[in-house]
């Protein structure tokens, strides 16, 4: 593998560390950077900022919780991968033992009509 370079964006990954209570806790490259595109996305109309994953409500509650200064956004949980079949944007990954998941995606919505989807 090549090294990155100078203006191409970091490859998502899973760190992990140890929290104030010596739990040990993992976050994504990603997510770190999230809070960050708030502003300017509220800025530009957007009212809403949701987080849908194939998982129940309580998985979605903790995940939650591991951002501590989140105030924009909302974590849902679709337990049976219903909305997310209803998207076509499900993963089948049954033979790892994982099940049906979602595809990761982003979709720009407005007044309940897709406007992109990346």
């Amino acid at each position: 593998m090549a090294p990155f370079a100078v203006g191409e964006p970091l490859p998502d990954g899973t760190l992990a560390y140890f929290d104030e209570q010596d739990q040990l806790q993992q976050v994504s490259v990603h997510s770190l950077a999230a809070d960050k595109k708030i502003d300017e996305l509220k800025s530009k109309g957007v009212d809403e900022i949701l987080c849908i994953s194939v998982n129940n409500p309580f998985v979605m509650k903790a995940w939650a919780k591991t951002f501590p200064k989140n105030k924009s956004v909302k974590f849902l949980a679709d337990g049976s991968a219903k909305y997310t079949h209803a998207l076509g944007l499900e993963l089948d990954l049954s033979e790892k033992g994982l099940g049906t998941r979602s595809r990761r995606f982003a979709l720009l919505v407005d007044d309940l009509k897709v406007k992109a989807a990346n």
